[in-house]
C-alpha cells in the first residue's frame, strides 16, 4: 500500500498537448515516490521533464502537479476545462480559498 491520498492536478497530455482532458482529482503515491494511482491507472515517473508520469500499460503520457491556490492549473498555453471530482470538491475549495 502507498503513502496517503493527495489531491493534485492530473492532465493527459499525449495526442493533446496542453488541451488535454484534466482532473483535480484523489490520488495516492506509491511507497518509492516513482508512480501515482490516479482513478483505475498507475503512473510510472519518466525521465523527462519533472512531473510527467506514464500509464503503465498504455503509455500514455500525464502531467500531474500539486494544485495552484489561484486556480491555474493549466499551462499558460494550455487551455479547456478541469474536471473536480465531486467527492473531493469540499476539500478542494478549502484548499484554494
Amino acid at each position: 500500500m502507498g503513502h496517503k491520498t493527495q489531491i493534485m492536478y492530473v492532465e493527459l497530455k499525449s495526442g493533446h498537448g496542453g488541451d488535454g482532458p484534466a482532473w483535480i482529482t484523489e490520488t495516492r503515491f506509491t511507497k518509492s515516490g516513482r508512480g501515482v494511482y490516479f482513478q483505475d491507472k498507475l503512473l510510472l515517473r519518466g525521465n523527462g521533464v519533472r512531473g510527467n508520469f506514464f500509464d503503465e500499460e498504455t503509455g500514455e503520457e500525464y502531467w500531474v502537479s500539486g494544485v495552484k491556490k489561484n486556480r491555474q492549473d493549466r499551462h499558460v498555453h494550455g487551455g479547456g476545462p478541469v474536471q473536480i471530482d465531486e467527492k473531493i470538491r469540499a476539500q478542494y475549495e478549502a484548499m484554494v480559498g
